[in-house]
């Protein structure tokens, strides 16, 4: 399916250079600030309190989460908590202040506004908890990792999966560094929309890979530039109306998921547009600065094969 056909194909690997220099500078900023300023953990990661409070009617997420807030607690998570009437509270730990005394201090406030809230339940979340989760998390991202380089080297050749290992690692870099600058919450919802770029940046790598592996069987006259330009230029279509159609989903979340939702939507909507950066500009031009080849993708009798017979030059080594 196609919206529109590009007829002449872009040169995209001419300034190829350029663009990755503006990658560069822009991962070594997302690092700077994640070692100069770090993360703003949630309270799953650093620990604090979880209270389940439940309300005769439907809760309003807005009047609990400023009347908490007007106590003097920030960085609090309010959310709905299987139904309307039930409502999730998670507070950072307060030095000096135990969990007990918070909720009590919580519940006597969300009864003033409230007189039909109840606490069902209340919990405290260790630091020791943050750390197995943060443990956790980086383990997740390793094997979503090792996965993709075995997935890639298999499917293709080691250069393309060396070129999408960087562009993903770029993408997930630079989501943390936008989240270490601006000091937004890092929760485990972000966790989970870092885990999906990396594959949503994969897939886009793997189209135009795949797309390169075509023409390089094809075109037996264009050097590997022209082919990935070719490629790239080709896909196009494809990547707008994937794209769009997922953003489309992301921003109706942004706007209207409310707070609960509105990291993880901002994680996915920056790395959806970094993704299609850097499979385009890092990823393919990575792999042409490796040295890919016709040889590098297929084998000696299917190079044969698949030589066009009216090219003067079929047979001759490229």
């Amino acid at each position: 399916m196609e919206f529109f056909k590009i007829r002449r194909d872009i040169p995209f690997m001419r300034h190829a250079l350029v663009f990755n220099i503006i990658s560069l500078l822009t991962f070594l900023a997302a690092v700077f600030f994640l070692f100069s300023r770090g993360l703003h953990l949630s309270v799953e990661f650093t620990g604090g309190t979880l209270m389940e409070v439940s309300y005769s009617q439907p809760a309003d997420l807005a009047l609990v989460r400023s009347t908490v807030a007007g106590l003097g607690y920030s960085d609090v998570q309010v959310q709905n908590f299987g139904t309307a009437q039930d409502v999730l509270i998670r507070m950072p730990a307060t030095k000096g202040v135990s969990s007990a005394q918070q909720s009590d201090k919580v519940m006597a406030a969300l009864k003033t506004a409230d007189a039909s809230a109840t606490a069902r339940r209340t919990e405290f979340v260790g630091p020791q908890v943050g750390d197995e989760l943060a443990v956790d998390g980086l383990k997740a991202l390793a094997f979503v990792v090792v996965g993709i380089m075995i997935y890639l080297a298999l499917r293709f050749e080691w250069k393309f999966s060396v070129a999408a290992i960087i562009a993903n690692l770029h993408d997930v870099i630079i989501i943390l560094g936008f989240f270490a600058f601006f000091q937004w919450e890092f929760s485990l919802p972000v966790l989970a929309a870092v885990l999906a770029v990396l594959g949503y940046s994969v897939n886009e790598s793997v189209v135009i890979f795949d797309r390169i592996r075509e023409n390089f069987r094809r075109y037996r006259k264009m050097n590997t530039q022209q082919i990935i330009d070719s490629a790239i230029t080709s896909t196009i279509s494809r990547t707008i109306i994937t794209h769009g159609c997922t953003q489309m989903m992301v921003l109706s979340m942004l706007l209207f998921g409310g707070p609960t939702l509105h990291y993880f939507a901002l994680a996915l909507t920056i790395g959806i547009l970094f993704g299609i950066y850097s499979s385009v500009f890092v990823a393919a031009a990575i792999a042409m600065w490796l040295g890919i080849r016709r040889e590098d993708l297929l084998k000696a009798g299917a190079a044969r094969k698949d030589e066009d017979p009216g090219d003067p030059n079929s047979g001759a080594v490229v």
